[in-house]
């Protein structure tokens, strides 16, 4: 078990220079510290800290309000998840975010339906997150020796506080509305205090909440389209989503229906950049292949957590689901870990079965495929990252 540093998350630090106005110049100021000493316990990425450092650090957050007397040290310390389940379970605030499809009423939520592929996800998802994919009841047994009182059980980790949150699906409102209600879910999260998860279900097609993770991760700007971009190495996020003809034609930093200005993308589907420089399709026939994709960021000295998991179409949803329930820990460990941050991205490849083919029979017949799970390159995703640490 692995003790992280969680400084960021009770000051409320963030690696974005603009939202940390002179933090750890405070800190600095209040406790002597050094600067390079602070910045790293706010990164999470020093090996031991000094009792001394600790008492001051302690009085500075008890002095400015940030924590109780009695809190400390302990709010200061979190346990590290080591796999995929516990990454979610450790959340001790956790948004589930759908994207809704029109009822009868059109002007509000209250009649709107979830798509059943995303039900499905929805399901494995919290059962995997509250049963630690089925290895609940093993949590915290450790062999007893001889003559040893037995050991009191360990607590196993959970969400303390569940939230659902519904957004209009682009196509089923008008695109400014569903635009505006993404980037306010994204900004009330972002904005939240304390241990906290937000987990968007479904492609940015079906969840515009995606859009404004993906483009806040990645360092660009949401519902603008980069496939006019000069090269497709330039693009921000490196997994693309080449839209079908009949999905929702809508500006996306990660979807649209061009690599870049002189890179077309011919076969709908979803693209991902190779570790040499190329992209590699992962393409989406009917009744034939189709892919999904599992991004996720996480910050453990803030206590926070990005993710999204989506299917390219509703059949490579629940199959994703289906794969979750089985092998969800072929998503870890994250890809890239640096700085404080670590980021898991994979691709999944879907080849489908005979009874898979029909997506009308979805209620009669289970859907089945080989699956093949695709890591992204670590330095593809590096290049990508921009240094999170300036002036403050």
């Amino acid at each position: 078990m692995r003790y992280s540093f969680r400084l960021a998350e009770v000051v409320g630090h963030m690696p974005d220079p603009r939202k940390r106005p002179g933090t750890i110049k405070n800190i600095c100021e209040f406790t002597g510290l050094d600067r390079h000493q602070v910045a790293a316990l706010l990164k999470n990425e020093v090996k031991y800290v000094p009792l001394d450092a600790l008492s001051k650090l302690c009085a500075y957050l008890i002095e400015r309000g940030y924590a109780k007397a009695d809190e400390l040290p302990g709010r200061l310390f979190g346990v590290e998840p080591e796999h995929f389940w516990e990454l979610i379970a450790r959340r001790r605030r956790l948004e589930l975010c759908l994207g809704v499809r029109q009822g009868e009423e059109k002007d509000t939520l209250d009649d709107a339906w979830v798509v059943a592929s995303d039900s499905v996800l929805l399901g494995e998802l919290l059962n995997g997150a509250t049963t630690l994919g089925g290895t609940a009841y093993t949590w915290g047994d450790e062999e007893e020796k001889e003559g040893e009182q037995p050991r009191p059980a360990t607590p196993r980790p959970h969400p303390e506080y569940l939230q659902q949150t519904l957004v209009w699906s682009p196509g089923q409102a008008q695109f400014d509305r569903c635009k505006a209600m993404a980037q306010s879910i994204y900004q009330s999260f972002s904005d939240a205090a304390g241990d906290k998860g937000l987990i968007c279900l479904g492609s940015n097609k079906s969840n515009p909440v995606v859009e404004a993770m993906v483009a806040s991760c990645f360092g660009c700007e949401p519902f603008v389209s980069q496939d006019t971009i000069a090269a497709a190495g330039k693009r921000s996020c490196p997994i693309f989503l080449r839209y079908r003809d009949n999905d929702p034609q809508f500006p996306s930093c990660f979807g649209g229906l061009r690599l870049a200005k002189n890179q077309v993308a011919n076969k709908p589907g979803i693209y991902y950049e190779k570790a040499d420089g190329g992209w590699a399709c992962c393409e989406w026939a009917q009744g034939k292949h189709d892919a999904a994709f599992v991004v996720y960021f996480h910050r453990e000295s803030q206590g926070r957590l990005e993710m999204v998991l989506g299917g390219f179409s509703g059949l490579a949803t629940r199959l994703l689901a289906r794969l979750l329930a089985r092998s969800g820990d072929d998503f870890w460990p994250p890809v890239f870990s640096d700085e404080g941050l670590q980021i898991g991205a994979y691709v999944v490849k879907f080849n489908l079965h005979a009874q898979a083919a029909d997506e009308r029979a979805l209620g009669r017949v289970e859907p089945t495929g080989d699956s093949q799970i695709i890591q992204l390159d670590r330095e593809t995703i590096a290049r990508r990252m921009q240094p999170t640490e300036g002036a403050a």
